[in-house]
């Protein structure tokens, strides 16, 4: 029954670095993304993280979170605006509500099958 702890603790352990891990690469994409912050003081925050990990990056989430999720809903609100002109592009100016239904109107004339 030992084995079976270590096994579950080293899930556990796994588990929680693999978090740590995920919220380190999305502090430092914030941190490359942010135009406002100084070089200087990116840099501090990188030697932070650096020496003092866990706190330092507790410190970033609480004092700059709220504008790490404003900076990444523009960021997804440009690719979304990006993807949306390239589909319009590529579909001649029509939108997908246009295409569904000529490609609606070819299917009911038969001049395409399902296949």
């Amino acid at each position: 029954m030992d084995n079976f702890w270590d096994i579950i603790w080293v899930v556990v352990w796994s588990f929680l670095f693999l978090a740590y891990l995920m919220v380190l690469f999305q502090i430092l994409t914030d941190l490359f993304a942010d135009h406002d912050l100084s070089g200087w003081l990116k840099a501090t925050w990188i030697i932070a993280l650096i020496f003092v990990p866990f706190l330092s990056a507790l410190i970033y989430l609480i004092a700059r979170g709220q504008g790490m999720g404003g900076r990444q809903l523009a960021s997804d609100r440009r690719a979304q605006g990006q993807a949306d002109a390239y589909i319009q592009q590529v579909a001649g100016g029509k939108s997908a509500t246009q295409e569904i239904a000529d490609a609606k109107s070819l299917l009911d004339n038969g001049s395409i099958t399902r296949a």
